[in-house]
């Protein structure tokens, strides 16, 4: 009976099918991606000058503040947005 089961297994063969979507539909979705890529870098970009800008006027002030924290955020999303479309090609590709 042990035997039988290992053979039965390796007899069977695993479907594999294949993966195609419409070519429409991957139209659509690569250009959904492409402005969500911009609008991330925009929002990246924009944040980092709003932090410049904040800090500026803090310092013109004299007042301390935590800004750079804050710019270490922007930067971290920055870096996120800027890696993901990489990383997902490296994962599933």
């Amino acid at each position: 009976m042990k035997a039988l089961i290992p053979s039965l297994l390796h007899a069977s063969k695993v479907p594999t099918p294949k993966s195609s979507a419409p070519k429409a539909l991957t139209d659509k979705v690569d250009v959904v991606l492409g402005i969500a890529a911009w609008a991330g870098t925009a929002a990246g970009v924009a944040g980092v000058l709003i932090t410049g800008a904040m800090m500026a006027i803090s310092m013109k002030r004299g007042e301390s503040s935590e800004h750079m924290s804050r710019l270490g955020m922007v930067l971290g999303g920055c870096v996120l947005v800027a890696t993901a479309g990489p990383l997902v090609t490296f994962v599933f590709k």
